[in-house]
């Protein structure tokens, strides 16, 4: 009988029953005086027994500010110590936790503040070029909901100051009410329709999930994690921080955004034993031309995920980043992320060419899209995941999060892969056409319905484009209104400032007409054809990826 495309992961770990912060104590108890947390670039240090104490002196500012268990409280600021402490703080007293990506403009702003239904903010004063605090003042006329904001430059002090006016007992007595299952943070993602959705994830989902990863890896009280991925995303907050509060590893930040050499000189300054990126970071460090200046003997292990990963580039990793037990891991924010990684002792050519096996108590099936029938082994199909890690759903979406998780349980990634008969996963490509720019869900209705706004575009069709360094770009073909004389260079001008950099078409196409079907449906497949061809990208397209 032929085998199906169907495996669980079976393990004698248990899950944790626990809410987060009773577990970051546990991990406290037990390793009190060892490094809990660095951030080079702010010079701050702490323990584990000293960040414990932080967090609960900003939970018990937070209540004393009025946030109360179930509130949404966002963060909007890139990689600093506060971000940890405010993750785990909110944890500590119930609030659910809103990560807003650094990269928002006014418009993404105010969508997530609403929908979310934010009634704090917490908030870097500005970050690269952009202003928070101005952003923030030309939006909040339009976010009725937001009742207060705190500017970590000017407020952080000050809140810890109000923590005085609530005891640590009547903080103990909201920890004591927390279950597992409450949701604890909320993470937006482009997903796979429509704007963006806030993916609801409970304590239950992502401690688990930080904490199998962290089992993956092997780690220890004796690891210590760079962690240049963003902290909003689930790769940094969950892979990174949860995975080394579960097991009483170094958290350390080695800049406020990920930049190749401040990355490279944290590494071999604080002796880390673990390095997380996207393959473009990987890219940047192998690439740059100091590489060859810096010390990675320390380096034992890490991840590379958040876009397919070119098996070159792994491999210069084992071997020239002295990274000799690196994996690749897979997921969506939906499943907390990861649902299957490799792990450090797989054979060389799996952990280069492929994304690893199930993770521990997950379970993975690959259908056919159009029967939902599973597939046999080596066959085609969509990957879909069930188990503890699958999100509660979309907040306050639940048509999105019917479309999303069916009645069963499975949540239906969008990916087609391939399982092995020795159970491990390869994604060869996606359903649906949502764009993976450097790590970045990019959905293309997202970025048309803006393009639309403009007055000289009368049709606009977004596709993603083969990319070497980003493993995607965005690219618009557009249709311009008779007699408008508009070109790409002063569209993405216009686009700047209203919507994330990261989504600002890269190529630009005019067109009179678009490839249709006898329908009238847009063949996406057929412009991206069209586009390698005339844009010389049959090189980026070739690139074998896991």
């Amino acid at each position: 009988m032929t085998e199906l495309s169907y495996v669980h992961g079976a393990t004698a770990k248990p899950l944790l029953g626990e809410p987060i912060f009773e577990n970051l104590r546990r991990t406290a108890a037990r390793f009190a005086d060892r490094e809990a947390l660095v951030s080079a670039q702010q010079g701050y240090r702490a323990t584990y027994g000293e960040l414990v104490d932080q967090c609960e002196v900003v939970a018990r500012g937070l209540m004393a500010r009025g946030v109360k268990k179930g509130d949404r409280v966002g963060i909007w600021s890139p990689n600093r110590y506060e971000w940890v402490v405010v993750q785990y703080a909110t944890a500590a007293m119930g609030a659910i936790l809103v990560n807003i990506n650094p990269a928002y403009r006014t418009s993404e702003l105010e969508y997530a503040l609403n929908q979310s239904g934010i009634s704090f903010l917490i908030l870097a004063a500005a970050f690269r070029q952009a202003d928070y605090r101005a952003m923030l003042a030309e939006v909040k006329g339009k976010c009725p909901g937001l009742r207060e904001a705190l500017v970590l430059e000017d407020g952080w002090e000050a809140l810890h100051r109000d923590a005085r006016k609530v005891s640590a007992d009547e903080l103990h007595e909201v920890e004591a009410s927390l279950q597992f299952d409450d949701p604890i943070n909320i993470q937006y993602t482009s997903g796979t329709t429509g704007f963006p959705k806030g993916a609801t994830l409970t304590h239950h989902n992502i401690l688990n999930n930080g904490y199998f990863i962290g089992e993956t890896l092997k780690y220890t009280e004796n690891d210590r994690v760079c962690i240049p991925v963003p902290f909003y995303h689930c790769f940094g907050m969950v892979l990174g921080n949860l995975a080394c509060t579960t097991h009483g590893s170094t958290m350390v930040i080695p800049a406020e955004a990920f930049d190749p050499v401040l990355t490279m000189r944290t590494v071999q300054e604080e002796r880390c034993t673990s390095l997380y990126g996207v393959p473009t970071m990987f890219i940047a460090e192998l690439e740059h031309p100091r590489f060859a200046e810096f010390d990675f003997t320390s380096l034992r292990t890490g991840i590379m995920a958040g876009s397919p990963c070119p098996v070159e580039v792994m491999r210069k990793v084992l071997t020239q980043m002295h990274s000799p037990e690196m994996t690749i891991a897979f997921g969506m924010t939906e499943t907390s992320p990861v649902s299957t990684q490799c792990t450090t002792d797989d054979p060389l050519d799996r952990r280069v060419s492929t994304v690893g096996r199930v993770h521990p108590h997950v379970e993975i099936k690959i259908i056919d899209p159009a029967t939902g029938a599973v597939v046999p082994r080596a066959a085609t199909g969509e990957l879909c995941t069930r188990g503890y890690s699958v999100m509660v759903g979309y907040w306050n979406n639940e048509e999105a999060t019917r479309e999303a998780i069916d009645q069963a349980r499975w949540m239906h990634t969008g990916d087609l892969a391939t399982m092995g008969e020795d159970g491990y996963i390869n994604i060869v490509g996606r359903i649906k056409d949502m764009i993976i720019r450097g790590g970045e869900n990019i959905y293309p209705r997202e970025v048309e319905e803006f393009l639309y706004t403009h007055p000289d575009i009368a049709d606009v069709q977004v596709i993603g484009v083969p990319s070497e360094k980003y493993g995607e770009e965005v690219m618009a073909w557009v249709k311009l209104r008779e007699g408008s004389r508009v070109d790409g260079e002063e569209l993405a001008s216009w686009c700047k400032g209203k919507i994330a950099g990261y989504k600002i078409p890269r190529h630009w196409k005019f067109t009179d007409a678009f490839p249709m079907t006898v329908t009238g449906k847009v063949q996406k497949f057929k412009m991206r054809e069209v586009a390698i061809e005339e844009l010389g990208l049959e090189k980026a397209s070739g690139v074998r990826t896991a």
